[in-house]
């Protein structure tokens, strides 16, 4: 019985002294991880090419291409074992030449206010749109009002963004149906027109655009609809309790343009001893006009391939198959996301790990996880890892719009979690520039995308004590 327990204690000192071994393994390759992207990183001169010599990138559009071309010779530099072009049929807008509009107070009394056509909207008449304005806190309330009130009039969607919650994706949520429905909804009510609050949580003149959709309204019924910015949401919000008779003009000339053919740009190294097990890792490359599209999403694109880059500079080479997808049309449309997904169901193909960054490039905070309950147990027995980098965000639910179509069976879908406070401020807006990157930020979140990766790749995301950092799950 003595040499019984011998054994057995013995044997909890081997487990343990493997489980530090690991550990200190692990440290010590995250920080090389970290030390690489933040002493040699070379996300922030993608992002600068992408941004300063490609700029806007609209799915359909000539910067668009540039992108698909850019990234895929990039790619190639990197000694990757394939990279190549997914066709993908893609939504092509057009915004025309520069929205227009004012509010009308009396005879010759105008003032001008910020306005951007919202991407997908139809059009105003070639005289523009003119016509009394009534003012409602979302879509609920159209019912409220009814036809007699709305027949004839410009809704104006005036629900701002919770500044009272945290989570600033969640003050998102919570109002961004006005935007993306309110023009068909009020459609049904006779109104001639949709001006929308942008989905901002501060002050400024910057009219931020983003998706809308007609549903399978006929073309002919279709309204215009703007986003107006959040300063002159607040005066026109002001002026109606003032005076209920203003009057609101607006002209737009935007297209929507027969489908044209893009692509999904990836890149993959073949993992050595279970190919057939896939991670992804991505971004998506197209963007909306305004501005450059650095935070949405050239961050998340450049932080995708550094995760592969950084892999080759340490020597690392992957269990499993590691593929960067940088998706197109993500924006208004997701038919990337949807194509990548419909090729892998196609094939048959494994997926165990999809990672998404498309929250910008601030300072990144931790990840969310979409898994079941033993994957993430797992996932925390690593999160101490991450605590020396001020990593310490870990919850669940999680991923992002491009890799969501993976979803299904045992596959765990994550996000890069940035800090989010600041990135409305940009999203869809003319400000969404490379001037607002930090480089420090993006190289930071793609060190800790890289990271996670790595102890996937190494552990797998089966729940077994033999695999587990710690040896227990």
């Amino acid at each position: 019985m003595k040499s019984f327990y011998t054994v057995l204690i013995l044997l909890f000192i081997g487990l343990g002294t493997s489980a530090q071994t690991n550990s200190t393994e692990d440290s010590l390759n995250i920080r090389k991880i970290y030390d690489m992207s933040l002493l040699n990183g070379k996300s922030y001169t993608w992002l600068d090419h992408l941004s300063n010599e490609i700029g806007g990138r609209l799915s359909g559009s000539y910067g668009a291409e540039q992108a698909v071309e850019y990234t895929k010779a990039e790619l190639e530099k990197l000694g990757l074992d394939k990279v190549w072009l997914q066709p993908v049929m893609v939504p092509k807008w057009t915004r025309g030449g520069r929205e227009f509009a004012y509010v009308q107070t009396g005879p010759g009394q105008t003032r001008n206010v910020n306005i951007t056509a919202l991407g997908g909207s139809v059009a105003t008449p070639a005289g523009g749109t003119k016509a009394e304005v009534i003012e409602v806190q979302g879509i609920e309330q159209l019912k409220e009002y009814g036809k007699e009130n709305i027949e004839g009039k410009i809704v104006f969607y005036n629900r701002p963004m919770r500044a009272d919650l945290i989570q600033t994706f969640e003050a998102y949520s919570g109002c961004v149906d006005q935007r993306y429905s309110g023009a068909k909804e009020a459609a049904k009510y006779g109104a001639v027109g949709v001006i929308v609050r942008s989905m901002n949580l501060r002050l400024d003149d910057l009219p931020h655009t983003g998706s809308m959709s007609y549903g399978d309204m006929p073309v002919k019924d279709r309204i215009p609809a703007a986003a107006i910015s959040t300063n002159d949401a607040e005066y026109l919000s002001g002026i109606l309790k003032i005076q209920k008779d203003l009057e609101l003009y607006f002209k737009m000339n935007c297209e929507q343009h027969e489908d044209v053919q893009s692509y999904n740009v990836i890149g993959e190294i073949t993992g050595t001893e279970t190919p057939e097990e896939i991670m992804v890792v991505g971004g998506h490359l197209d963007s909306w006009d305004l501005g450059d599209g650095s935070h949405d999403d050239g961050a998340g694109v450049v932080q995708s391939m550094e995760v592969l880059r950084l892999f080759k500079e340490i020597g690392y080479k992957p269990k499993k198959t590691l593929r960067v997808v940088l998706f197109m049309n993500e924006e208004n449309g997701l038919r990337g996301g949807n194509k990548y997904a419909e090729v892998a169901k196609s094939k048959s193909e494994n997926h165990v790990f999809a990672l998404e960054s498309d929250a910008g490039g601030f300072t990144p905070r931790g990840f969310g996880f979409t898994s079941n309950d033993e994957q993430y147990e797992k996932i925390l027995s690593w999160k101490s890892l991450f605590e020396p980098y001020l990593i310490h965000y870990f919850h669940r639910g999680g991923g992002g719009a491009d890799i969501s179509p993976l979803k299904g069976g045992n596959t765990v879908l994550a996000g890069l979690r940035p800090d989010s406070q600041r990135y409305f401020d940009h999203h869809h807006a003319a400000n969404d520039t490379f001037e607002h990157v930090n480089k420090r930020e993006l190289e930071l979140g793609a060190a800790t995308m890289t990271s996670l990766v790595y102890l996937v790749d190494k552990y797998g995301l089966e729940s077994t004590a033999k695999d587990s950092l710690n040896g227990t799950d």
